[in-house]
């Protein structure tokens, strides 16, 4: 192999290399609004249940029936 391949051949390596960076990006930059998204959600829930255990709990379970 001559300099002139071998050096054609580094090239052509890096350019491979820097799409599938470019494309692990991609995919972490997704997956971190996935996990960003779901911590939210973790949140909410959280705060209710919060809300929940902080009610008296005499009231939790009573119901008030219409009758008709």
């Amino acid at each position: 192999m001559s300099i002139t391949d071998k050096m054609w051949d580094a090239i052509t390596t890096v350019i491979k290399m820097n799409d599938k960076v470019e494309r692990m990006a991609g995919t972490i930059k997704a997956q971190q609004e996935k996990i960003e998204n779901l911590t939210e959600r973790v949140i909410r829930l959280e705060t209710a249940l919060e809300i929940a255990l902080s009610r008296p709990a005499s009231g939790r379970h009573t119901t008030k029936r219409l009758e008709s």
